[in-house]
């Protein structure tokens, strides 16, 4: 599998965005069971720039595209999820500095990567309820659909698929980062936002997916 040149990279981004302005409710009401109800607001209000700025952005590589968002990301967005999903954005940028298309095995190692930085950047671990529990499982799907030779269509199928199942998972977890982990057990019994956010996203992708712009050759 390897993406269209910028196209699909694009697409991504774009329903990323998309997908934030347009559930920003959502996303503030889970976060307002045991956070403080941001979240939806904070991560819309970022997106929302991204989208207005569209035109704007440096597309000489795919690297110094991400890294451009990342920076109206981490700018943009409020409290702490600006710093986290700027460093997800900034860690995929480095991996893919340079490059005009990213194979399957680039996606992978851009959202490994992704992985590292949240960890290192939110001082968290799989199981601590954040959306590293959704990202996780999520491309683990990515990487057993290539190693399977699934078309990129059903690999993003059972990406959305595993997020979503992740996402429901974390009902039962109690949160040990950010603002639900001062409330301890009482954590436990709603899903984390991120996680949800994450599943939320894959299932818009896995939905129009097919239908995505092609870029022609």
């Amino acid at each position: 599998m390897t993406t269209q040149s910028f196209s699909d990279t694009e697409f991504v981004v774009n329903t990323i965005a998309r997908t934030a302005v347009d559930n920003e409710k959502e996303f503030g009401d889970l976060d307002s069971v045991v956070g403080d109800g941001d979240f939806g607001f904070s991560l819309a209000r970022g997106f929302e720039i991204v989208l207005t700025d569209w035109d704007t952005y440096d597309r000489s590589d795919i690297g110094t595209f991400l890294q451009k968002i990342a920076v109206v990301i981490t700018g943009r967005i409020g409290g702490t999820s600006g710093p986290i999903w700027g460093t997800a954005f900034l860690r995929g940028a480095a991996i893919a500095k340079g490059k005009v298309e990213l194979s399957g095995d680039d996606v992978v190692a851009m959202l490994r990567s992704v992985m590292d930085g949240i960890k290192a950047r939110g001082n968290a671990e799989l199981g601590d309820k954040t959306l590293l529990d959704a990202i996780a499982p999520m491309t683990d799907a990515i990487e057993s659909g290539l190693a399977d030779g699934a078309s990129s269509d059903e690999i993003v199928a059972r990406a959305a698929a595993a997020a979503r199942d992740a996402a429901d998972a974390t009902v039962t977890m109690q949160a040990r980062r950010g603002r639900a982990a001062y409330t301890g057990e009482r954590s436990i019994g709603s899903p984390d936002p991120g996680a949800v956010a994450v599943a939320v996203i894959l299932e818009r992708l896995a939905s129009t997916w097919a239908s995505r712009p092609l870029q022609s050759q």
